[in-house]
């Protein structure tokens, strides 16, 4: 096989929120924020989206309403147990559970469309620090981009596209 040069893959980018714009490959598509704004000292229950530069983790998204996801994250399908904790009084705080559970929790498969398609956004993870938030994702935005509990939302098609530019070391920088 000699002068066959293997595939090069593209280098991770970063996606940028600043403005309530998501930008990603030179485009910009309008997104959600959280009700309390973008702060660097984010607590849980503020609402408030956190400032700074994180990984992209992976995505999970529902089967029964989504197939064919193309992105270069780790997928994983849900199912009806799936939660994030959001205790911070619980060992398993801000990380992924299965119901029943005994802590607080917020459930994953949902009756609304937020949660169809979900990417975890690497915030307060290395190390879990209790009370500083948790289940920062990125995902399905509401109709009228209304302001989410700390995640970031785009709308459907937007969200497809901009996952097929992530993959792992791919992060997300969110300025204001």
């Amino acid at each position: 096989m000699s002068g066959v040069r293997p595939k090069k893959l593209r280098e991770p980018m970063d996606l940028i929120v600043k403005n309530r714009t998501l930008h990603c490959a030179e485009r910009a598509f309008p997104c959600a924020i959280g009700r309390g704004g973008i702060r660097t000292h984010k607590r849980e229950g503020d609402g408030a989206t956190p400032r700074g530069r994180f990984a992209l983790l992976s995505l999970m998204f529902r089967p029964d309403r989504r197939h064919e996801i193309v992105t270069g994250l780790p997928k994983h399908p849900l199912s009806t147990n799936d939660a994030w904790c959001d205790d911070p009084t619980h060992a398993s705080y801000n990380q992924f559970v299965s119901l029943p559970f005994s802590g607080r929790h917020e459930r994953l498969w949902r009756d609304d469309t937020i949660y169809d398609v979900i990417v975890v956004i690497g915030y307060n993870l290395a190390p879990i620090i209790p009370g500083r938030g948790s289940a920062i994702f990125l995902h399905v935005a509401r109709n009228e981009y209304t302001p989410t509990d700390g995640c970031v939302a785009l709308a459907l098609p937007d969200l497809l596209e901009v996952v097929t530019h992530c993959q792992q070391g791919t992060k997300i920088a969110i300025l204001e």
